[in-house]
């Protein structure tokens, strides 16, 4: 061959490849992660992903979730979402502030205390309207009333489960270290049982249940309502990383969308809410008995008596700011929270708008 044809079919292999690299690198490139569209003539993207952190185990407590991922809620919005379970050792404003999840459930007070600490993160819906804590005693201790705490072993989880009740404390002029004795209590209700302590600190979806489950009856019971106090606390909520947020507030209204869809069908078909529940709890964990009725307590936290379902998901400024001067008030946080920045109703509003 002549040194002029290979020569020419040097540049036509140079060519071929130019081509081909061109078209391996259109077709390798980085995902979009954000809410901008694909170029016109481009193939539809896939599915975004979203990575929800809870607070705890998974159970009735998030069953909104669960639901709406199980009736493909989430993919009619274009979502594929990861329900990361929570724990002990796992502080889901950690999760979401550092990327590890998007969103995050927790308990209003300890986001305003990460927030404090300059996370940059914000709520952007409230799930629970009413606190699910109570205060729970035999009523042979002769409790009948939060007066009648005076002198008594009270116990809560402390770690920032406790605020609810130093608030009671105060309002009732009862000191937790001379007028009573505030204790420790163990993740179990053993030291309720066993008489331990006067009185105990319980979620109405899970404690109490616990304690009935053991056959003592409601009847011999007296519960303390923080609500009915009004010293109560907003409990679960969803919060996002402010960056990750201005970069896909679509994707965030998508899936408050979704996700307080699966909460109303939760609410009103508790049933098969339970049903989705328990196709990802850890085996041996728990029962369906239990979750039913942890459900039943739940809907009646995400949805009180006479509470329009409409505005499911909005922050109220009021309950917010009662939150966060209870928070103030015992340390949780050592300046008053900015409410204007600390949640925003901008997703919820928008959710609702379809």
């Amino acid at each position: 061959m002549k040194k002029s044809q290979w020569k020419h079919r040097g540049a036509l292999i140079a060519a071929t490849l130019l081509m081909l690299g061109a078209m391996l690198s259109a077709c390798g490139g980085k995902k979009e992660t954000g809410d901008s569209a694909a170029p016109a003539g481009a193939a539809a993207p896939g599915p975004v992903h979203v990575k929800l952190q809870l607070k705890w185990v998974p159970q009735a407590q998030f069953a909104g979730y669960f639901v709406a991922k199980d009736k493909g809620y989430y993919k009619d919005e274009g979502l594929d979402v990861e329900i990361v379970p929570g724990g002990p050792d796992i502080v889901p404003e950690q999760q979401v502030a550092g990327g590890a999840a998007d969103i995050g459930v927790d308990w209003v007070a300890s986001l305003l205390a990460h927030q404090e600490q300059g996370l940059p993160l914000v709520e952007i819906a409230q799930v629970y309207q009413n606190s699910g804590l109570v205060l729970i005693s035999k009523k042979k201790t002769g409790i009948n009333s939060s007066a009648d705490l005076a002198g008594k072993r009270v116990g809560n989880w402390m770690g920032g489960n406790e605020f609810e009740v130093l608030a009671l404390f105060d309002k009732y002029k009862l000191d937790p270290n001379k007028g009573l004795k505030f204790v420790k209590q163990g993740f179990t209700m053993d030291q309720f049982l066993s008489g331990e302590l006067d009185a105990a600190s319980a979620m109405t979806y899970n404690e109490y249940q616990v304690v009935l489950e053991q056959g003592i009856p409601a009847s011999e019971l007296s519960v303390i309502d923080m609500n009915k106090e009004g010293v109560a606390m907003l409990e679960d909520n969803l919060f996002a990383n402010k960056d990750w947020l201005s970069k896909n507030k679509e994707t965030a209204v998508k899936f408050v969308r979704a996700s307080l869809k699966g909460w109303k069908d939760a609410v009103s078909d508790q049933k098969s809410a339970v049903e989705s529940v328990m196709k990802v709890v850890e085996k041996g964990s728990t029962s369906q008995e239990h979750q039913v009725k942890m459900m039943e307590e739940v809907a009646k936290l995400v949805a009180p008596s006479g509470f329009d379902m409409s505005k499911l998901g909005r922050i109220e400024d009021a309950k917010f700011k009662q939150t966060a001067d209870i928070a103030l008030q015992f340390g949780v946080i050592k300046k008053p929270a900015d409410l204007k920045t600390a949640y925003t109703n901008e997703i919820v509003e928008s959710a609702m708008k379809k």
